[in-house]
């Protein structure tokens, strides 16, 4: 078995077509340039269709919370149930990351890398981060009311989507702030990862992993509390 391997592998490597044939990773150079070239599409955008967007991924990260509200809804409180509720955590990353939906705390890579790159983007940038942020609270805002007004979900899930809200905003300011950056980090370092991934089902598995992280660790996004914190402030 060893001998055939080696002789395999000597083949393969003497062989130029068998080499070409076998994909090799991209190098760290080859990530950043892909960053910025995506970096250049987002700033093109318009105002309109950066909000269209941005507003899809605020109701797309919706799935996030609702994911979480209907295990515990199911198992109860618990450290053991919020563990397992976070399984489903990642389901609003999958849809909006994959589908190339605007989400602000994606944008935190993208843009920057391009005015670093380039350091003649920064008004622009502004821009982008304004419309998306603003689109996604407001999807976020309108996946809340369709929870918890429209009465879309059950009474056991919409409150459960209630406790999650309170959860994810206890808590000193401070610690807020800095799970918020540890967040956002773990955001950009998947958009990084993803960039790099040539095949949408690792896409999938580095947004599922990395994401699963900030759930389990009960570390903040703006985006994702958001839809908890509006449907808890619209259940009083």
């Amino acid at each position: 078995m060893g001998t055939m391997s080696t002789h395999a592998g000597s083949a393969g490597g003497n062989d130029p077509q068998v080499a070409q044939a076998v994909p090799s990773r991209l190098t760290a150079a080859e990530i950043y340039a892909a960053a910025v070239r995506i970096g250049e599409d987002e700033l093109k955008r318009s105002s309109t269709g950066l909000a269209l967007s941005g507003l899809a991924a605020g109701l797309g990260m919706g799935l996030t919370g609702l994911g979480s509200a209907a295990v515990l809804a199911e198992v109860g409180d618990g450290v053991a149930h919020y563990l397992l509720a976070a399984l489903l955590y990642p389901l609003g990353f999958i849809v909006v990351i994959v589908g190339r939906a605007q989400l602000f705390t994606e944008n935190t890579l993208f843009p920057v890398v391009l005015v670093l790159d380039r350091r003649r983007h920064l008004g622009n940038t502004l821009r982008l981060w304004a419309v998306v942020f603003l689109a996604n609270v407001v999807g976020a805002l309108l996946f809340a009311i369709l929870m918890i007004k429209a009465g879309a979900v059950s009474a056991d899930v919409a409150e459960a989507l209630s406790r999650l809200g309170n959860k994810t905003v206890q808590g000193s300011f401070v610690h807020l702030f800095w799970a918020g950056v540890a967040g956002g980090w773990i955001i950009a370092l998947m958009a990084w990862l993803v960039t790099a991934s040539r095949f949408t089902i690792g896409q999938i598995a580095l947004v599922y992993l990395m994401t699963f992280v900030v759930g389990a660790a009960g570390l903040a996004h703006c985006i994702a509390g958001s839809t908890e914190a509006l449907s808890a402030v619209l259940t009083i």
